[in-house]
């Protein structure tokens, strides 16, 4: 799966100046620190570090097709730059930019079934990419369809565990839930899924050898 483009993030921000020391950032905390001073090499690193699996949240969140995908990134990377003083211990720096990618791309979801734009899932073309045959590429697209067509606080966490592998600790903790509350929504969500999964020939194949 090709990774959105960086570049609208970076315009964002100058790029670091030639000659800063390597050790700059070189660890969460220092690149905290970075971030609180508004040192020019900070944002940069902040993406370099931590951008692709902020990518990869919300490609399983808002599906990689997403036209708004990149806005989508460069509005998580606004809030993390501008929120970064709420940041309570350095070390928490990934799993904070994932609940900040999670809240985004929930408000993303909720303003989208107000204006009834889920709908379009259904008609969206198949995704193209290039390791993938047509009946994996076909299947991919049901799996979307599917959760086009699921509540938000059950897409989100199942496909943080189904998509992307996260334990239930790190699924709460990005969906800002207890994992009792996770583990609930998890036990629905699957129900549903399989449920609805059923309705589309391609994912046959992959239902049964369930």
């Amino acid at each position: 799966m090709t990774l959105l483009a960086v570049d609208p993030v970076l315009r964002i921000v100058p790029p670091s100046p030639s000659g800063e020391p390597e050790d700059k950032g070189s660890d969460d905390a220092s690149l905290v620190a970075g971030l609180r001073a508004m040192e020019p090499w900070a944002m940069p690193a902040l993406v370099e570090r931590y951008g692709g699996h902020v990518r990869r949240v919300l490609i399983r969140v808002l599906d990689a097709r997403d036209a708004e995908a990149a806005d989508v990134f460069q509005e998580v990377v606004v809030r993390a730059w501008e929120g970064i003083d709420d940041l309570k211990e350095a070390g928490a720096l990934k799993p904070w930019l994932t609940q900040i990618a999670i809240f985004t791309a929930r408000g993303v979801i909720r303003r989208r079934r107000r204006q009834r734009w889920l709908s379009f899932f259904d008609t969206l073309p198949e995704p193209k990419v290039s390791w993938a045959g047509p009946d994996m590429q076909e299947a991919a697209g049901c799996v979307y369809r599917v959760f086009g067509r699921m509540p938000v606080d059950e897409r989100i966490p199942f496909a943080l565990r189904m998509l992307e592998g996260m334990d239930l600790e790190a699924t709460a903790a990005a969906c800002s839930m207890s994992v009792a509350t996770v583990r609930r929504r998890l036990v629905k969500a699957e129900r549903r899924f399989f449920k609805l999964a059923r309705q589309y020939d391609a994912l046959q194949p992959w239902l049964e050898s369930r």
